[in-house]
C-alpha cells in the first residue's frame, strides 16, 4: 500500500525490488497475458490478484494516484506513487504479502486511476481523497474539527479583535491557529486588557451613544463614542498586531518605557494604566507554557504507540508564543510503525489549512523532503520538515512525546475501563460475546406533536456521537402511541441496515449492525421491538427494555429480555451506572432533538399551538413580554402578572415551552 511520504513500494513490499522501465513493461504484458487464465473464485486473494493484472494492462507508467475498490463500488484503498504501473504490479504478487495487504487485495473488485503531473500533486491528491472517501485500510485522520484563529479585522475605521472559525473571508489579519476555542477566549480577554481593542460587533458599535461597560472596566478604549483620537486608537491597534506577530518584547519595552515616562512626570493614573497592560501581556505568555526563543513559527508533531493505539500531539508555536496543543488518534492498522502513520497522518492534516514555515517531526518518514515540498506548494512559499536532533528544536519535540505518552496513557485507561463496563454488561445479560455496538432508542413528543425518536450508539471508545440518528415521525401516530412510534423507528432503522447489507460494513471498528438494542420500556415495547424484527426476519440482535422504577426511582430499574424472566441489577453495580448513562443519553438526545423541532414550529406558528389561549390572551402576552422568545423565558409568577392571564392559563403556557422530560 503507498501512503503519503512513499514513493516507492509499500513498507510491507519492500522485499519486492521495483523494476526497470523495460521491464516493467515486460512484467505487465507478462501479467496481462496471465489475467486471460480461469477466474479463481469471488473474494479470495487470487481473485483479487486477478482484477489487479487485469488493471495493470491500462495502468499508467507515470505519477499519479490509484483506487482499490470493493464489490460494493466502496473504495478500500487510495494510494500514490512515482509511477503507478510500478506500484499495482506489487499487488499482484502471489506470495510475501502480509495479512493486512492481503485482506485489502482479496476484497479488491476494480481499481481505478488518476495521473497527475508531478508526485508532489500526487501526494496532495492523495491526501484530500483519503479525507474525503475515508478508505479503510488507510491511515485516517479523526476528529479533524477547523481550528479557531484571532481576526483584527481591516474593513472599519475602528478595527475590532474577535474569534474566527472556517473560511478566512472577513478582510483582516489572522493569527493562529490556536488548539481550542478557550484558548482563544483567554487570550482576547487578556488583549483587551492590554491594549484596549473592542471586540463588539460592527451593529452594536454602530448604535452605542455612550460606553459600555467594557469601557468601565478598562477592557476597550471607548472608540464607538470618541472616548479616544482615531490617531491613538489606530496605534493600540498597531501594537496588538505587533504582539501577535512575535514583536512582543518591544511592545512589552514600549509600554514600560511610557510607564516610567509618566511616572517620572508624576502622572501616576497614566502609568497606572500602563503597568495594568504589562501584567495584561505577561499573563497572556504565563499562561502558554513553553515559549522558545530561537522558533519563530512551528508545527510540532509527535507521535507514540501503545495497546494497539497511536496518538498523535501537535503542538502550535506562533510568533515565539505556544498556542496551544491537541491530540489525536487516528485510525491505522496494528502493523503500521509510527513513522508510517505520522507521514499520512501530517499530509491529511493540512489538507485545509495552512502550514508554517517549519514543521518538526519525532520520527524520520519516507520521503520528508517530497512532503516538504508538497506542503510548500500548497503555502506558496518553502516550507521545511525536519526531524531535529538537539537543540531547542529537539527539546520541542521531547516535549510533544511527553505529552503524547501521557494522552495516550489516559486514553488506554478510559479503554480499559470502558471494557470493563462491556465485559460485566455481557455478563448481566447472557451475551455471547462483549458488545462492540450498542444502540439505544428513545422517543420524544408531546401529545403527539413533533414526534420525534433518536438513537445514540455506544462502544468501546465510549458514545460515538457522529453515529448518533434522529427519526422523524412520518406515519400518523396516535396521541400517546409510544409503540407505533418505536415500531416506525426500528423498522426504518432496520430496513435500511438489511439493504445495505449485513456483512457489508467492512471491519468491526466501522460496522454499523448492533451487537445489543436497548429500548426505553418494559414488556410492552420489548414485544413491539421483538416483533418488528421477527417480522424482518432478524433474530440475532439482543433487544433489552429498560422498565422505570417506581415513581421513577434510579437504582430500582426492571431489565426485560425476552426468554427471561425481568431482573435487576444491584443497586451499586457499576453496570447498573453504566446503562443508566446510556439511557439517559439516548433521553436527552431525544428531548433536544423534539424541543428543536417544537421552537420552530412555535416562531413560525407563534402561540396558536397552544390550548386556551385565543386572539386576546396571545395579545395580551406579547404586550406585556415584547416577544415570544421572552414569553418562553418567563417564570409562572411572571406569566400570571399579565393582564388577563389568570393561574391557569399562565400554568398551561409555562409547561409548553417547558415540558417534563
Amino acid at each position: 500500500m503507498t501512503r503519503p511520504g512513499r514513493t516507492d513500494l509499500d513498507p510491507d513490499l519492500t522485499d519486492l525490488e521495483a523494476p526497470d522501465p523495460d521491464e516493467a513493461e515486460e512484467a505487465v504484458l507478462d501479467l496481462a497475458q496471465a489475467s486471460d487464465e480461469a477466474e479463481p473464485a469471488a473474494g479470495s486473494i487470487a481473485a483479487g490478484i486477478a482484477v489487479i493484472k487485469a488493471a495493470v494492462k491500462h495502468a499508467p507508467k507515470g505519477p499519479g494516484v490509484y483506487r482499490m475498490i470493493d464489490a460494493k463500488g466502496e473504495v478500500l484503498y487510495v494510494g500514490k506513487a512515482k509511477s503507478i504501473a510500478k506500484r499495482v504490479i506489487a499487488y499482484a504478487r502471489p506470495t510475501g504479502l502480509v495479512s493486512r495487504i492481503a485482506r485489502m487485495v482479496a476484497a479488491t473488485h476494480a481499481m481505478e486511476f488518476v495521473s497527475t503531473r508531478t508526485e508532489t500533486e500526487a501526494l496532495l491528491l492523495e491526501a484530500n481523497l483519503i479525507k474525503q472517501l475515508r478508505p479503510r485500510f488507510n491511515v485516517l485522520l479523526r476528529d479533524d474539527k477547523s481550528f479557531p484563529y484571532i481576526l483584527i479585522t481591516a474593513d472599519h475605521a475602528a478595527p475590532r479583535i474577535a474569534k474566527h472559525r472556517g473560511a478566512r473571508n472577513v478582510p483582516g489579519d489572522y493569527f493562529g491557529p490556536f488548539a481550542s476555542a478557550q484558548a482563544v477566549g483567554r487570550t482576547i480577554n487578556a488583549l483587551e486588557r492590554a491594549f484596549l481593542v473592542r471586540s463588539c460587533s460592527d451593529a452594536v458599535f454602530e448604535s452605542r451613544t455612550r460606553p459600555c461597560l467594557l469601557f468601565q472596566i478598562k477592557r476597550c478604549a471607548g472608540p464607538c463614542t470618541q472616548e479616544i483620537a482615531p490617531g491613538d486608537y489606530a496605534t493600540l491597534v498597531k501594537e496588538a498586531k505587533a504582539f501577535l506577530s512575535g514583536r512582543s518584547q518591544a511592545v512589552k519595552q514600549l509600554l514600560a518605557g511610557q510607564m516610567q515616562e509618566a511616572a517620572e512626570a508624576m502622572e501616576f493614573e497614566r502609568a497606572a494604566v500602563y503597568r495594568d497592560r504589562l501584567a495584561a501581556l505577561s499573563a497572556v505568555q504565563s499562561t502558554q507554557g513553553i515559549n522558545p526563543r530561537g522558533v519563530e513559527e512551528a508545527d510540532v508533531f509527535a507521535a507514540v504507540q501503545e495497546g494497539g493505539l497511536t496518538c498523535v500531539q501537535v503542538f502550535f508555536f506562533r510568533t515565539g508564543q505556544n498556542w496551544g496543543n491537541r491530540a489525536y488518534y487516528p485510525k491505522a492498522d496494528r502493523s503500521l510503525e509510527p513513522a508510517e502513520v505520522l507521514a499520512s497522518f501530517v499530509a491529511q492534516f493540512y489538507d485545509d489549512k495552512p502550514p508554517p514555515s517549519l514543521v518538526l517531526l519525532s520520527h524520520q518518514v519516507e520521503d520528508q523532503d517530497l512532503l516538504a515540498e508538497a506542503l510548500g506548494s500548497r503555502a506558496g512559499r518553502r516550507v521545511e520538515v525536519t526531524t531535529p536532533k538537539r537543540g531547542e528544536k529537539a527539546d520541542l519535540v521531547d516535549h510533544a512525546l511527553q505529552n503524547a505518552r501521557e494522552a495516550l496513557g489516559r486514553r488506554l485507561a478510559e479503554s480499559a475501563s470502558q471494557m470493563k463496563l462491556l465485559d460485566g454488561l455481557a455478563a448481566a445479560f447472557g451475551l455471547d460475546t462483549t458488545p462492540k455496538r450498542i444502540e439505544v432508542y428513545d422517543n420524544s413528543h408531546i401529545m403527539g406533536t413533533n414526534a420525534v425518536g433518536g438513537m445514540i450508539v455506544a462502544g468501546p471508545e465510549g458514545f460515538r456521537r457522529k453515529d448518533y440518528r434522529t427519526f422523524n415521525i412520518r406515519s400518523d401516530i396516535a396521541p400517546g402511541d409510544d409503540f407505533g412510534m418505536m415500531r416506525e423507528v426500528l423498522e426504518r432503522r432496520f430496513r435500511r441496515l438489511l439493504r445495505e447489507g449485513k456483512d457489508g460494513a467492512g471491519d468491526a471498528e466501522d460496522a454499523s449492525w448492533p451487537d445489543l438494542v436497548i429500548i426505553d420500556g418494559g414488556p410492552g415495547q420489548l414485544a413491539a421491538a421483538q416483533a418488528i424484527l421477527t417480522d424482518l426476519g432478524i433474530d440475532d440482535v439482543p433487544l433489552v427494555g429498560i422498565a422505570k422504577g417506581r415513581d421513577r426511582e434510579a437504582g430500582r430499574e426492571t431489565f426485560h429480555m425476552a426468554g427471561r424472566e425481568p431482573f435487576r441489577l444491584e443497586p451499586r453495580d457499576p453496570v447498573l451506572y453504566f446503562v443508566q448513562r446510556l439511557r439517559d443519553e439516548a433521553h436527552r438526545f431525544a428531548i433536544g432533538t423534539h424541543r428543536g423541532r417544537r421552537k420552530k414550529d412555535i416562531r413560525s406558528a407563534g402561540l396558536a399551538e397552544i390550548g386556551g389561549i385565543g386572539p386576546t390572551r396571545k395579545r395580551a402576552l406579547l404586550n406585556h413580554f415584547g416577544t415570544l422568545k421572552a414569553i418562553e423565558r418567563a417564570s409562572l409568577d411572571d406569566l400570571q402578572k399579565a393582564p388577563g392571564i389568570n393561574a391557569t392559563t399562565a400554568k398551561a403556557v409555562y409547561d409548553f415551552f417547558h415540558p417534563q422530560g
